[in-house]
């Protein structure tokens, strides 16, 4: 196994991740900013109206996009694996 394979598969690690959390960061984010914006123009401050939509729209993601993450974390579980022979020998 050389130093390059390795860095390799941290990479495909990292780029997996960071596809896998890109979907429901970039909502609760959109969301959180756009909340902020609400609450600075009416000056309720809150805290469960930040929360509570939050929380809502996160499980919303995890349903729509879910079986999108799966698969792409399965299949790069089951690359890995398959590519185990390739790194010993």
């Amino acid at each position: 196994m050389t130093p390059g394979s390795v860095i390799d598969i941290g990479r495909q690690a990292v780029e997996t991740a960071l596809m896998v959390s890109a979907p429901l960061f970039g909502t609760v984010l959109a969301l959180g900013l756009m909340i902020s914006i609400f609450q600075a123009a009416t000056s309720i401050n809150e805290a469960t109206l930040t929360f509570v939509p939050k929380m809502v729209a996160a499980f919303i993601v995890l349903i729509v996009a879910g079986p999108w993450m799966i698969t792409l974390l399965t299949d790069f579980t089951v690359r890995l694996y398959e590519s185990i022979p390739g790194l010993i020998g």
